[in-house]
């Protein structure tokens, strides 16, 4: 007697996220932390210097916290109304922000009142920065003005005055300490020289510009505003490179990797997109639960934290790596790779006795039921949700199966309202095939309105798929009229040559045409 056979359930190509090492490097980082703030985070700025201390500004304060811990080391209270863009100096000892009463303060990391005070404005200050020489800072304002300032002697160094609209965001050249970059809500990001009195290069980014940020070899300059991420290419005077449409709103944020390898923007559509800067596509994606206003990766790549409009700031820090135990495992002796392939492919020879070792088969509920002849209790159990909704191969390759057997009638007969509703509403894709759910159930059709519906919705599928197999069948008319055309076409050409005095006398890949 025959063995019973399990139900061969074919396998389809799964579509989905495709997994890249992207994805598993950005997926390494932990569940975030969630810290609830007093307003909407403006700005995050981490500290050049271990260990790397971030400073979150939201509404009439900056507050520090430490790289593990959740609760603020640091807190500057001393601003009378919003405060914005708390930036630390590269040595990570001062500390800069500028505020909506258009003053420009600047902090003792290690202290509590502001060392310098620069007055000047006369408009909210929503851009402050240092220089790369340490000595100055920069401001830019809504009230068109961006200036530098001397911290030392807190005079004003210069002011420009060319942007028509508010400036909301900058940055200076970490390689060049005269040189920074401002963007405003007049489109355009203009970049500065402080030994000149006007701007010395200008650029249109099309829409009220965000964020702007600087590769590290400052060769590329990024700008973000509305839906555009774009990319200007220095050298060439500030050429566009590349237009970057991967957001559904307003992109508010930027900020790069350490290596300058992965190009992070965040989004009021509650996205963070991380970009390749080789190819400029998408390589992963973070989802939050509120609109992205500031976003801030460590130096070190180890943590990246999120500020959002509901004053939610959002801290995922990536899992270390076990180097000890890794290096454990690589000194533990493993077999090699001969003894798992050993015997693999040894043939057994005349007077070899084989012993074969029998193989239990392990069924499944629907086999099981399959092999005891249980049709009905077989369909119900591929009926059930959890293997309809996740595994719908497997309903369908045990329908087949019945339909094979002739037995597909007989397990869909006898049927009470609520299980034929389910059936008729799960599996209208094989129904429409076997066509004999109809046939069994039409003397009780006009009973059930349940059923009665999901009838005619049936009805309406078969009806839909005879009219795709029309169209089918017209268009394979009409591509084996092309071929034929194609293939007259081809023997009229040979007749042609053959009849001008040509031969072709073709072998393998090598032709030889000569006179006959």
């Amino acid at each position: 007697m025959a063995s019973f056979k399990p139900t061969r359930i074919p396998s389809y190509p799964k579509f989905g996220e495709k997994v890249t090492q992207d994805t598993l490097y950005w997926r390494n980082y932990k569940t975030p932390v969630q810290i609830k703030e007093f307003g909407a985070i403006t700005n995050i700025d981490f500290s050049p210097t271990s260990p790397y201390n971030y400073a979150v500004t939201a509404s009439t304060r900056i507050q520090i916290y430490g790289p593990y811990s959740q609760e603020p080391v640091k807190s500057f209270t001393r601003f009378k109304d919003t405060a914005y863009s708390g930036t630390f100096r590269s040595d990570g000892q001062l500390l800069v922000a500028g505020s909506e009463d258009s003053l420009v303060q600047l902090f003792d990391v290690n202290g509590q009142v502001p060392l310098r005070q620069y007055s000047g404005h006369s408009k909210a200050v929503h851009v402050t920065d240092f220089t790369s020489d340490r000595y100055r800072i920069l401001s830019g304002s809504d009230d068109y003005t961006c200036r530098l300032w001397d911290i030392p002697s807190s005079a004003e160094i210069s002011c420009y005055n060319e942007h028509t609209d508010y400036i909301r965001c900058g940055t200076t050249s970490k390689l060049n300490p005269d040189l920074f970059i401002t963007g405003s809500y007049d489109h355009t990001v203009r970049v500065f020289d402080g030994r000149t009195d006007k701007s010395i290069m200008n650029m249109d980014h099309g829409h009220p510009v965000e964020s702007v940020l600087l590769f590290p070899s400052e060769g590329l300059l990024v700008s973000a505003g509305g839906r555009y991420v774009k990319v200007w290419d220095m050298l060439k005077w500030g050429q566009a490179l590349v237009s970057l449409k991967n957001h559904h709103k307003t992109v508010t944020c930027l900020c790069m990797s350490s290596s300058g390898q992965r190009l992070l923007s965040g989004s009021l559509d509650r996205h963070v997109k991380v970009y390749s800067t080789t190819t400029y596509k998408v390589v992963h994606n973070f989802d939050y639960a509120s609109s992205i206003l500031s976003i801030a990766l460590a130096p070190e790549d180890n943590t990246l934290v999120v500020g959002m409009t509901n004053g939610v700031l959002s801290i995922k820090q990536r899992k270390p790596e076990e180097k000890e135990a890794l290096g454990s495992k690589q000194r533990r002796r493993r077999p090699s790779y001969r003894v798992f392939v050993k015997g693999k492919t040894y043939v057994p020879k005349q007077d070899d006795f084989l012993v074969s070792k029998p193989v239990r088969m392990h069924l499944q509920k629907y086999d099981k039921q399959l092999k005891s002849f249980q049709v009905s209790k077989a369909l119900d159990t591929v009926l059930e949700p959890w293997i309809r909704v996740k595994k719908p191969e497997v309903t369908v390759a045990v329908m087949q199966e019945l339909n094979r057997r002739g037995t597909l009638k007989n397990a869909l007969a006898g049927r009470d309202e609520r299980s034929l509703s389910t059936l008729l509403k799960a599996v209208p894709v094989m129904l429409t095939r076997c066509s004999v759910c109809p046939d069994i159930y039409m003397r009780v059709m006009g009973q059930s309105p349940v059923v009665d519906k999901q009838i005619l919705r049936l009805q309406e599928l078969i009806e839909r798929e005879i009219d795709y197999q029309q169209e089918l069948v017209e268009v394979l008319g009409m591509l084996d009229t092309l071929f034929a055309t194609m293939t007259t076409k081809k023997d009229a050409s040979q007749q042609n040559r053959t009849a001008n005095g040509l031969l072709e006398i073709g072998s393998g890949q090598d032709q030889v045409v000569g006179a006959t």
